[in-house]
């Protein structure tokens, strides 16, 4: 069973489904609401423990019903929480979504999140030193974000940073991740580049090697130092929240089985997770991911 640390965001997300967007200081009759249990670090454990790994969560909740409900949830898939600090004098991590004409509006509240700290990912260290592989994203203070690159490194661990939502870096702390996971906008912003430029030319001029998501298309990773592009797996498509949470908890499960297969299982997980309602919903299980790998073969 790999062994994988998640360093990230858990939020609530408040969805509200409206005919239209009010105007300011308009009152508008919604036509529903809901909410569903995000934040990217908390999909990516989720992902991967239902993938079969064992999962630690480094991150930080409220001491409030919103963060009762999410380590609840969270604790129903198998991630563990050992690391998931409860803070008293602020509110779990929210995002307040609008649905209308099928656009979407959001505001995010960091609250928690915004307390996950570089103390936090040094006092993991032994979680660092046994895991197979750490995944880090961008909805953590940068500075938690450069301790988990730097720690995984002085300790010889692969870590993934997946680059959402994507925000200039230093090229010097780039280079400390084993591997970045953006698609084409945020590896262009990643590398303060012109947006036109070919995909592969960025791809090639990264300072660590990069695994390029293209949707429909697939993704790309060099192999040998040339771009090689693993396709997509064909699918009926629902709903494409989550999808490339569940690619990046996917690569980091398989990625002790090689670059090339591990693109390959991440390709099919995220097609799976296509398939179905919601971010969490079409979230695949191991046995869900064989079947697929079978029919394909």
């Amino acid at each position: 069973m790999p062994r994988l640390l998640v360093v990230g965001s858990i939020n609530m997300d408040l969805v509200t489904l409206a005919p239209r967007f009010p105007a300011p200081g308009e009152t508008l009759l919604g036509e529903r609401f809901l909410t569903a249990h995000g934040g990217k670090g908390a999909n990516q454990a989720v992902a991967a423990a239902r993938l079969g790994a064992e999962v630690h969560l480094i991150g930080a909740l409220g001491e409030d019903a919103f963060g009762e409900e999410l380590a609840r949830g969270l604790a129903e898939e198998g991630v563990r929480l050992e690391h998931v600090r409860r803070c008293s004098d602020v509110g779990s991590g929210t995002a307040s979504i609008t649905v209308a004409g099928g656009e979407n509006a959001i505001v995010v509240v960091a609250g928690a999140n915004a307390r996950v700290t570089p103390a936090d990912v040094a006092s993991a260290s032994e979680l660092f030193a046994a895991a197979d592989a750490v995944l880090v994203q961008m909805e953590i203070p940068p500075e938690t974000v450069e301790a988990t690159l730097r720690l995984g490194r002085r300790l010889g661990v692969p870590v993934i940073l997946n680059p959402a939502p994507a925000r200039p870096l230093p090229q010097e702390l780039l280079a400390q991740a084993s591997l970045l996971t953006p698609n084409e906008h945020e590896l262009a912003t990643l590398l303060g580049a012109d947006p036109q430029e070919d995909f592969r030319s960025l791809m090639q001029r990264a300072p660590a090697p990069v695994v390029l998501t293209r949707g429909e298309e697939g993704a790309w990773y060099c192999l040998d130092g040339k771009p090689v592009r693993q396709p997509a797996f064909r699918v009926p498509v629902v709903d494409t929240t989550g999808a490339g949470d569940t690619f990046n908890a996917a690569l980091a499960v398989f990625l002790h089985e090689g670059l090339p297969e591990a693109v390959r299982k991440a390709c099919a997980a995220a097609a799976l997770a296509v398939t179905r309602l919601g971010a969490r919903g079409g979230m695949p299980h191991r046995a869900e991911l064989d079947a697929l790998l079978e029919r394909a073969a």
